[in-house]
């Protein structure tokens, strides 16, 4: 059961971050009956800078075991392509192979308007990118360059992280709690739904801290 709480009718990306979260977004999806938003395995926050809210530019990456006479070039034209409010997917399959993503990268997408990076893989120059404040989740770090062992196949093509599909312009939230896409299809009637949802539950906190128990709460307000 969702609350009633009433919607705007317009529900900006600034608006998203300051009143969504994963685990709300994931909700939303789930009763629209889209239960599979997130991928499970643990994308950690590697820049410790809280969430992430954006949308999607999705690169493709494999591994690799031989010298590339242009190792660089389709990851240096994604990150030049970035569009401001973007968030880099780095579908890498998982491998730790090399730290496909670093200071530099981060630089140059910055300067191109992207907020972040999400890697199904491994990143390196930590601190630097600490110390300029970009957003990276990950699976960990490594420190060896991706020169001759990884590099990007294709750009702006819908890719799988865990049998997740994350498409270029799609929503993309990431927390503590893990990294949830929102397809464009539903875009609208699964943030409407997420907006509902959490200020149903601050009602619903509200209540039980004032007192009311769980049970009576549930069945008042419909939301936990």
């Amino acid at each position: 059961m969702m609350s009633n709480t009433a919607v705007p009718q317009e529900i900006t990306i600034e608006m998203m971050r300051e009143s969504l979260y994963s685990a709300v977004v994931a909700d939303a999806l789930d009763s629209l009956g889209y239960k599979n938003s997130s991928p499970r395995i643990q994308l950690r926050s590697i820049t410790n800078q809280g969430m992430l809210v954006g949308r999607c530019k999705t690169t493709l990456w494999t591994d690799m075991a031989h010298n590339d006479p242009s190792p660089y070039d389709l990851e240096l034209k994604a990150v030049d392509s970035c569009q401001p409010g973007d968030v880099i997917i780095a579908a890498a399959g998982g491998s730790m192979r090399s730290g496909i993503w670093g200071e530099l990268l981060s630089t140059a997408s910055h300067n191109s308007g992207c907020i972040g990076t999400i890697v199904h893989g491994a990143v390196r120059d930590v601190d630097k990118m600490k110390a300029m404040g970009f957003n990276v989740y990950a699976l960990g770090t490594c420190v060896y360059d991706s020169q001759n062992r990884q590099r990007v196949v294709d750009v702006d093509v819908p890719v799988e992280i865990e049998g997740v599909v994350f498409d270029s312009g799609d929503l993309v939230f990431a927390d503590d709690d893990g990294v949830v896409v929102v397809p464009k299809a539903i875009e609208k009637e699964a943030i409407s739904a997420a907006w509902a949802k959490v200020h149903a539950e601050n009602i619903t906190r509200d209540a039980i801290k004032g007192g009311m128990k769980a049970t009576a709460a549930y069945e008042k307000f419909g939301v936990l």
